[in-house]
């Protein structure tokens, strides 16, 4: 863990960071801890939001987004990362396919690593991405809002998963 204790990160940078990579459309199940993030994104003319019904649902519209020339990401919470593990596998890495993930971790407490969490769905977040070699980042405060950019170009570059960590609920 840093020096410094975790901190929210604010919305409106986060929305930025997507914009300066190109990003057109957002796909997500919806996560109360990115919930600022959704609100800001449901009014912007600059950034299309979809809303699915489940995880595997938004992999493969964002799949299809980006086929078809889109440069889509995924907002998710890690409950929905467990929950489209198999799609994770078929769609972006047996596939080939890109896919940006904005995972918030729900219940993340600020006093420890996730990993020492005594919640297993924050506990067992990073090893699950370890397990698939997604590279990954815990997004701790505002200071590490560049590697949205670095992972989300990262993903293009190898053409399959990457995924930014949202430590503390945004701001």
């Amino acid at each position: 863990m840093s020096q410094h204790p975790p901190q929210s990160i604010p919305a409106s940078m986060i929305v930025e960071a997507l914009r300066v990579e190109g990003v057109r459309t957002v796909v997500t199940v919806p996560d109360t801890h990115q919930r600022t993030v959704l609100e800001l994104l449901a009014t912007d003319a600059g950034i299309r939001l979809i809303t699915c019904a489940t995880e595997d649902e938004a992999t493969a519209v964002a799949a299809g987004l980006w086929i078809g020339g889109d440069e889509p990401a995924l907002l998710i919470q890690h409950a929905g990362l467990y929950a489209s593990v198999n799609t994770l596998r078929g769609v972006a890495i047996d596939g080939q396919i890109p896919m940006f993930y904005l995972i918030g971790l729900l219940s993340r407490e600020p006093d420890r690593v996730p990993r020492d969490s005594q919640r297993s769905m924050v506990r067992y977040c990073e090893p699950l991405l370890d397990v698939f070699s997604v590279p990954y980042a815990l997004l701790e405060g505002p200071e590490d809002v560049a590697q949205i950019g670095e992972l989300f170009r990262r993903s293009r570059a190898k053409r399959g998963p990457a995924a930014a960590l949202i430590g503390m609920p945004t701001a």
